[in-house]
């Protein structure tokens, strides 16, 4: 039989739930669209160079903006 694993973690608690809302307003959601494939291998270029998908597109969008000049 399998040992039951004796977990101390009780989920988010109010003050928590409170301030990822509030960190969460700060920002607006837009969508890109592309294939999976396309999606992975943007991904998988992020994740070399050690930044999250989000990360790498945001500063994808603030380099060309900067290069192109704003």
């Amino acid at each position: 039989m399998a040992e039951e694993k004796n977990s101390t973690y009780r989920g988010f608690t109010e003050a928590q739930a409170r301030a990822h809302k509030k960190y969460i307003a700060q920002f607006v959601e837009t969508k890109v669209r592309m294939t999976p494939e396309h999606r992975e291998e943007v991904r998988a270029h992020a994740e070399r160079r050690g930044e999250s998908l989000n990360a790498f597109i945001t500063r994808a969008i603030d380099e060309t903006i900067e290069r192109e000049g704003a």
